[in-house]
This record gives structure tokens, C-alpha cells and sequence, in this order.
């Protein structure tokens, strides 16, 4: 079954952000746009380059109204060290969400149960705590922050604007299509 429309099943899960360890569930989502970026585990290798890229775009991301919430198995005191120790990873500025118990893992469905690690698995989530874009890549395979910013742009146009939908490739301010049985066959 697909999660997709689906909405986010309850958590509580600690975060090492700012320096502090906080609090954070799925209550906490509503009203906001919010990226769930999973993971498979702290200290390794394609992890830190992709949450370095999301770091790098985190400002477009806040600008769009967008949190992101970087999610692996480790516990907090693991992104604490992580963070502590990582020249890449120091600057991240976004909520690193702490999953040993991997309640959160299981509820989107990327936890790989024999590893006890989360799959790279992305979840766009709306302001109504339900989830509209997912994409999971292989363990070897980075992800790209520039084309997640792409997809949540698209995915709150569709929000604003119900009657119409993003092509393939869509960029902001390009035009869009309005489904209609005149369109059936012409594109």
C-alpha cells in the first residue's frame, strides 16, 4: 500500500538541534510543510554529503515555509557526536531526529528490519500532516536537495492551485496544465 495521502502516524522522537536535545512528534507538523529525509546511519559515508547538500539549501527550504527533519536509527547522543565532530555535519542547522526505537522507521515503511537502518528515503509532508511526495533510492545512490526544493514547489502549487498540474520537469513560474477532456490525446 502506498503512503502516499496517507497521514503521518504518531511519534515522539529527541532531536540534536541547535546544540540542544528536543522534543519532537507528529503534532508538531501541522500547519507547516515538512521534509522527512531518512538515512541509514551517522558516521558513514553518502549520509553526510547529502545532508551537507540539504544544509546548503535549508534557506530556500525555510523561505518555502518547509522544515526538515533528517532522520536515522542512531540515537541522539550519536548526531551530537556526529555533529561535534564533523566539519560537514557541524553546520547543519535543522532538526537531526534520534530513531533507536525505529517506531518512525516502521511508520514510513524504510526501516531494513535485519540491519536495524533506515533505507534513503524522502517524504514530503503537507500542512495537514499528510505525505505527498515519496522517492526511496538505493543505500549507494545520493539524493539531490535542489530537485526535492523542486518537487516541494510543485507540490504546493498543485495545494494552491487544485485544478491544475505540474508536467514533467515543471519549474517555478512555467506553466502548468488544467486536465480537461480537450487535453486528452493533444499532449
Amino acid at each position: 500500500m502506498s503512503l502516499l495521502n496517507t497521514e503521518v502516524k504518531p511519534f515522539k522522537a529527541t532531536a540534536y538541534h541547535n546544540g540542544e536535545f528536543v522534543e519532537v512528534n507528529e503534532e508538531q507538523l501541522k500547519g507547516q510543510w515538512s521534509i522527512f529525509f531518512f538515512y541509514p546511519a551517522d558516521f558513514t559515508f553518502v549520509c553526510p554529503t547529502e545532508l551537507g547538500d540539504l544544509q546548503d539549501n535549508y534557506e530556500e527550504f525555510k523561505k518555502l515555509g518547509v522544515e526538515i527533519f533528517s532522520v536515522s536509527t542512531d540515537t541522539h547522543f550519536t548526531h551530537k557526536a556526529w555533529h561535534d565532530s564533523s566539519e560537514t555535519i557541524g553546520k547543519l542547522t535543522y532538526p537531526m531526529l534520534a530513531d533507536p526505537t525505529h517506531t518512525i522507521s516502521r511508520n514510513f515503511e524504510v526501516l531494513i528490519e535485519e540491519d536495524g537502518i533506515a533505507e534513503r528515503g524522502t517524504f514530503v509532508v503537507d500542512p495537514d500532516g499528510k505525505i505527498q511526495i515519496v522517492e526511496l533510492n538505493a543505500g549507494n545512490i545520493g539524493r539531490n536537495a535542489e530537485e526535492l526544493l523542486r518537487k516541494v514547489k510543485a507540490a504546493q502549487y498543485v495545494r494552491a492551485n487544485p485544478n491544475e498540474v505540474c508536467p514533467a520537469k515543471w519549474e517555478e513560474g512555467e506553466e502548468t496544465l488544467s486536465p480537461s477532456l480537450d487535453l486528452v490525446g493533444k499532449i
